[in-house]
Protein backbone atom coordinates (compact mmCIF):
# COMPACT_ATOMS: atom_id res chain seq x y z
CA UNK A 1 0.00 0.00 0.00
CA UNK A 2 1.11 3.58 -0.62
CA UNK A 3 -0.33 6.80 0.18
CA UNK A 4 0.03 10.06 -1.65
CA UNK A 5 -0.71 13.56 -0.64
CA UNK A 6 -0.41 16.19 -3.07
CA UNK A 7 -0.07 20.00 -2.13
CA UNK A 8 0.91 23.23 -4.03
CA UNK A 9 -1.92 24.15 -6.13
CA UNK A 10 -3.56 27.48 -5.63
CA UNK A 11 -4.51 30.12 -7.98
CA UNK A 12 -2.19 31.93 -10.70
CA UNK A 13 -2.49 34.23 -13.08
CA UNK A 14 -1.43 33.23 -16.96
CA UNK A 15 1.99 33.08 -17.23
CA UNK A 16 2.98 32.66 -13.75
CA UNK A 17 4.31 29.08 -12.08
CA UNK A 18 3.68 26.81 -8.88
CA UNK A 19 5.63 23.85 -8.32
CA UNK A 20 3.20 20.77 -6.85
CA UNK A 21 4.14 18.16 -4.81
CA UNK A 22 3.56 14.66 -3.73
CA UNK A 23 3.94 13.05 -0.41
CA UNK A 24 4.73 9.38 -0.49
CA UNK A 25 4.20 7.04 2.61
CA UNK A 26 4.33 3.15 3.14
CA UNK A 27 5.64 0.86 0.67
CA UNK A 28 8.98 1.63 -0.90
CA UNK A 29 8.52 4.81 -3.41
CA UNK A 30 11.48 4.05 -4.98
CA UNK A 31 10.19 1.01 -6.98
CA UNK A 32 7.37 2.76 -8.39
CA UNK A 33 7.03 4.84 -11.89
CA UNK A 34 5.00 7.73 -11.04
CA UNK A 35 2.96 10.27 -12.80
CA UNK A 36 0.78 13.56 -12.61
CA UNK A 37 -2.15 13.33 -14.40
CA UNK A 38 -5.20 16.34 -14.28
CA UNK A 39 -9.13 16.50 -14.56
CA UNK A 40 -10.77 19.54 -15.85
CA UNK A 41 -14.65 19.65 -15.02
CA UNK A 42 -16.28 17.65 -17.36
CA UNK A 43 -13.14 16.18 -18.93
CA UNK A 44 -11.58 12.66 -18.42
CA UNK A 45 -8.71 12.22 -16.62
CA UNK A 46 -5.79 12.85 -18.81
CA UNK A 47 -1.77 12.08 -18.72
CA UNK A 48 0.73 14.87 -17.69
CA UNK A 49 3.99 13.97 -16.90
CA UNK A 50 5.91 10.61 -15.90
CA UNK A 51 8.89 9.56 -14.46
CA UNK A 52 10.72 5.97 -13.95
CA UNK A 53 11.78 4.97 -10.63
CA UNK A 54 15.29 5.57 -10.76
CA UNK A 55 14.03 9.31 -12.50
CA UNK A 56 16.39 8.61 -15.67
CA UNK A 57 13.19 8.48 -18.30
CA UNK A 58 10.64 10.96 -18.29
CA UNK A 59 7.19 11.60 -20.36
CA UNK A 60 5.36 14.74 -21.10
CA UNK A 61 1.72 15.51 -22.75
CA UNK A 62 2.65 17.59 -25.60
CA UNK A 63 0.21 20.28 -24.24
CA UNK A 64 3.06 20.58 -21.47
CA UNK A 65 6.30 19.75 -23.00
CA UNK A 66 8.83 22.64 -22.33
CA UNK A 67 6.49 24.19 -19.74
CA UNK A 68 6.42 21.64 -17.12
CA UNK A 69 9.11 19.79 -15.56
CA UNK A 70 8.74 16.02 -13.52
CA UNK A 71 11.57 15.46 -11.15
CA UNK A 72 11.58 12.95 -7.95
CA UNK A 73 13.59 12.60 -4.74
CA UNK A 74 13.60 9.29 -3.08
CA UNK A 75 15.37 9.90 -0.22
CA UNK A 76 12.45 12.07 0.68
CA UNK A 77 9.93 9.80 -1.16
CA UNK A 78 8.49 12.85 -2.92
CA UNK A 79 7.52 13.32 -6.20
CA UNK A 80 7.64 17.09 -8.22
CA UNK A 81 5.46 19.04 -10.49
CA UNK A 82 6.77 22.43 -11.63
CA UNK A 83 4.75 24.16 -13.84
CA UNK A 84 5.74 27.29 -15.63
CA UNK A 85 4.20 29.30 -18.01
CA UNK A 86 1.06 28.85 -17.15
CA UNK A 87 -2.08 28.71 -19.08
CA UNK A 88 -5.90 29.29 -18.41
CA UNK A 89 -6.21 25.49 -19.51
CA UNK A 90 -3.79 23.84 -17.51
CA UNK A 91 -7.03 24.50 -15.24
CA UNK A 92 -7.70 21.18 -13.51
CA UNK A 93 -7.21 19.17 -10.52
CA UNK A 94 -3.76 17.40 -10.23
CA UNK A 95 -3.54 14.28 -9.07
CA UNK A 96 -0.35 11.75 -8.62
CA UNK A 97 -0.34 8.70 -9.02
CA UNK A 98 2.42 5.63 -8.64
CA UNK A 99 2.65 2.66 -11.18
CA UNK A 100 4.18 -0.88 -9.70
CA UNK A 101 5.26 -1.45 -13.36
CA UNK A 102 6.86 0.54 -16.06
CA UNK A 103 6.13 4.19 -17.14
CA UNK A 104 2.82 4.52 -18.29
CA UNK A 105 0.62 7.19 -19.77
CA UNK A 106 -2.33 5.35 -19.45
CA UNK A 107 -4.39 6.22 -16.15
CA UNK A 108 -5.59 2.23 -15.69
CA UNK A 109 -1.74 1.39 -15.39
CA UNK A 110 -1.61 3.32 -12.31
CA UNK A 111 -1.62 1.67 -8.68
CA UNK A 112 -2.20 4.18 -6.24
CA UNK A 113 -3.62 7.82 -6.13
CA UNK A 114 -3.29 10.89 -4.13
CA UNK A 115 -6.84 12.84 -3.52
CA UNK A 116 -5.95 15.68 -5.60
CA UNK A 117 -5.30 19.60 -5.75
CA UNK A 118 -6.53 22.27 -7.52
CA UNK A 119 -4.57 24.35 -9.98
CA UNK A 120 -6.90 27.38 -11.04
CA UNK A 121 -4.76 29.53 -13.92
CA UNK A 122 -6.98 33.06 -14.14
CA UNK A 123 -6.69 35.04 -18.20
Amino acid sequence: QVQLVESGGGLVQAGGSLRLSCAASGRTFSSYAMGWFRQAPGKEREFVAGISWSGIRTAYADSVKGRFSISRDNAKNTLYLQMNSLKPEDTAVYYCAADSGVLSRTPDEYDYWGQGTQVTVSS
